[in-house]
């Protein structure tokens, strides 16, 4: 790989389902960020085939590296319990990953995280550049849940944020260095073993509650979430398939000819359009039971005596 550029970091974490999808969101950074730059592309892994590992390796460039690091057993003391589950349904180590990257990786003092369900039509370098001052992290306004009520009190009641500044955490830009002198995944670990908080999006609730007052908001251009009765952006930079509406189980979701388009360099196209074909209205049905399911925790959780914002605004525990 030639080594005379500035390498980008870049962070992705993911275990053998996923592996199509990140092939995906590879190809759209591949084929749009800029040659001023290397890239390094490092996948935190659980339980990833090395069939898998080679596939993907095949999207490497002279500009873009790809590597893998197996997470291994060193999560395992987070427990499967529902509320570390994502959407409140199912368990996966991988969302926690992105806690412990400052930790592990104290060559860089900056790097970018991405979750597998995103394309990015933008060029990444553009998001890498941005200044990011003393905050610890930037990240785009989570705009998805501002017109759901249950979603609006959990927020403001149970994480104890403002309803506009509740970041989305698929997407972010860290500051590294102030992150590892925070010491962040001593702070994640010591709060999730003292209070078990109940959470409805785990990793990203951890790090809106820690990181409150030291984060920069990204415009929602890095952002594009899929919505019903909202128009799509015209040029989103990067678009971010978030919780349900995912193109590869759904017809009509907004941005879904971004996806299509590289997915079709993806390696992988045969094994989307399959898993497309066997999405029916048995795991339709349970997608809903699953959005209720969250929309009812959320509202429980709200009315909890002990939870983020309780802690945090009593002075019990500081943030980061």
């Amino acid at each position: 790989m030639n080594r005379k550029n500035e390498i980008i970091p870049i962070f992705f974490s993911i275990d053998d389902g996923y592996a199509p999808f990140l092939s995906v969101a590879l190809a759209s950074i591949i084929q749009n960020a800029s040659d001023a730059y290397d890239y390094r592309a490092t996948v935190l892994c659980n339980d990833l085939s090395e069939q898998n590992r080679q596939r993907l390796s095949a999207l490497a460039t002279d500009h873009f590296e790809i590597q893998f690091v197996p997470m291994g057993n060193r999560l395992d003391h987070i427990q499967d319990r529902i509320g570390n589950r994502l959407r409140a349904d199912f368990f996966t180590l991988t969302i926690f990953f992105r806690l412990f990257i400052p930790a592990m990786f104290p060559e860089y003092d900056k790097a970018i995280y991405l979750d597998s369900d995103i394309v990015v039509p933008g060029d990444i370098s553009e998001l890498y550049r941005t200044e990011l001052g003393d905050n610890l992290i930037a990240a785009a306004a989570d705009h998805s849940v501002v017109g759901v009520p249950p979603f609006v009190r959990y927020i403001e009641n149970a994480i104890g944020v403002d309803r506009y500044h509740y970041i989305n955490s698929g997407v972010l830009l860290m500051n590294l260095k102030r992150l590892r002198e925070a010491a962040l995944e001593r702070r994640f670990l010591e709060l999730m073993n003292k209070y078990h908080f109940d959470c409805i999006a785990p990793d990203q609730d951890y790090l809106n509650a820690l990181c409150y007052g030291k984060i920069l908001y990204l415009s929602s251009c890095w952002d594009a979430m899929p919505a019903e009765g909202r128009s799509p952006m015209k040029a989103p930079k990067l678009v971010h398939y978030n919780l349900f509406t995912k193109p590869w189980y759904y017809d009509n979701v907004q941005y879904e000819s971004y996806f299509w388009n590289y997915a079709a360099d993806s390696g992988y196209i045969a094994e989307i359009l399959e898993t497309k074909a066997r999405y029916g209205e048995k795991e339709r049905q349970a997608d809903r039971e699953h959005l209720e399911l969250m929309l009812t925790r959320a509202e429980a959780i709200s009315a909890t005596e002990e939870n983020f914002r309780t802690v945090f605004h009593s002075g019990k525990e500081g943030r980061l």
